[in-house]
């Protein structure tokens, strides 16, 4: 059984409020999350020989999170990932999203869902946070009313996203951490081991979005499906890192997803979900500017993300959201 305490963080500029941080600690876990963005601002865990360490990437304090930074542990929405051209229609209307990251949206636009306050609740074994994203926010259609549930039993964290919309709209939640098994601040992440359960993957452009074709991993550098050491496999096949989705089974049942195991420390993360696709992220744009927890720097490759989510750009490519509701049905038939 965890154990849930509540603290206050720091307090948004001009009189925006107080942002609160929820500790949630088992034998075997400690995870802090504050209510910006449901942001997990630390994760602690012990290595072989019982030595505990932050294994995310971030801050100590409320106003890293409040400066330009990527992401660091917050959920994204109201879509993660990118739509081409900051445009889509839906039943026929074209929409205009804010283009933050050239020639495309990014992660639900200028403010999205990680840089707002959430309304916490405490559960007996976690927290739950709540938001209404009004009719229009960063151009979406539609109310949209949001609930993301951390709850922590053992060595298992659970990340439960629901969402009920007044009206047609994308919707595309993930959580956005940044992981060194070996501890935040480690210089790299080359020895870390990394398995993803996907025969195909979405080849991108130049600009990151997929070209419409889900291509099979078989003899490529897309192949993950059995464990590589990460520095010797981008080396051997000149890769900058990966940043890219990968396909998994389509299931609406839990399912695993990737594991990565650090030798060195003997510590192990495993991914299970519901959700139809993978970014696998090697922390490419990462450059070193930012100072993190314990004046920890952050240089390219210094951290990994998982993040759990539908296809990019699936708003505009009919194949990928035709294909998704195919599998489903398939499995429903089945």
């Amino acid at each position: 059984m965890a154990s849930v305490t509540r603290a206050a963080f720091g307090e948004l500029p001009s009189g925006g409020g107080t942002v609160e941080k929820f500790q949630l600690q088992s034998d075997l876990l400690r995870v802090d999350i504050i209510s910006w963005g449901c942001t997990i601002t630390a994760l602690e865990v012990k290595d072989r020989q019982g030595r505990a360490s932050d294994v995310v990437l971030g801050f100590a304090e409320l106003e890293g999170y409040l400066q330009k930074q990527p992401y660091f542990g917050a959920v994204i929405g109201r879509v993660a990932n990118r739509i081409a051209k900051g445009t889509f229609k839906v039943d026929g209307k074209e929409y205009h999203l804010a283009i933050n990251k050239e020639p495309n949206s990014l992660h639900g636009g200028v403010r999205g869902f990680d840089k707002v306050l959430w309304t916490p609740q405490v559960l007996s074994n976690g927290v739950q946070f709540s938001r209404i994203s009004p009719d229009g926010e960063e151009g979406y259609p539609g109310e949209l009313k949001v609930w993301v549930t951390y709850t922590l039993g053992g060595g298992e964290l659970v990340v439960n996203y629901r969402a009920q919309a007044s009206q047609v709209t994308p919707v595309n939640l993930t959580n956005h951490s940044y992981f060194n098994l070996a501890g935040q601040g480690s210089p790299n992440i080359y020895d870390h081991e990394v398995t993803i359960e996907a025969d195909t993957y979405l080849p991108v452009d130049e600009t990151l979005i997929p070209i419409g074709e889900v291509a099979p991993v078989q003899g490529t550098a897309f192949d993950l499906r059995k464990p590589v050491e990460l520095g010797k496999h981008l080396q051997d096949f000149h890769l900058n890192g990966f940043d890219h989705n990968f396909c998994l089974k389509g299931s609406k049942e839990k399912h695993f997803c990737a594991r990565v195991h650090h030798a060195a420390s003997g510590r192990v993360l495993e991914v299970y979900t519901t959700q139809p696709g993978v970014q696998f992220y090697t922390g490419n744009f990462l450059d070193g500017t930012l100072k993190g927890k314990n004046g920890a720097i952050y240089p390219k490759h210094s951290g990994f993300c998982l993040e759990t989510q539908n296809w990019p750009d699936a708003v505009n490519q009919f194949c990928f959201q035709h294909g998704i509701i195919w599998r489903q049905r398939n499995l429903e038939d089945t």
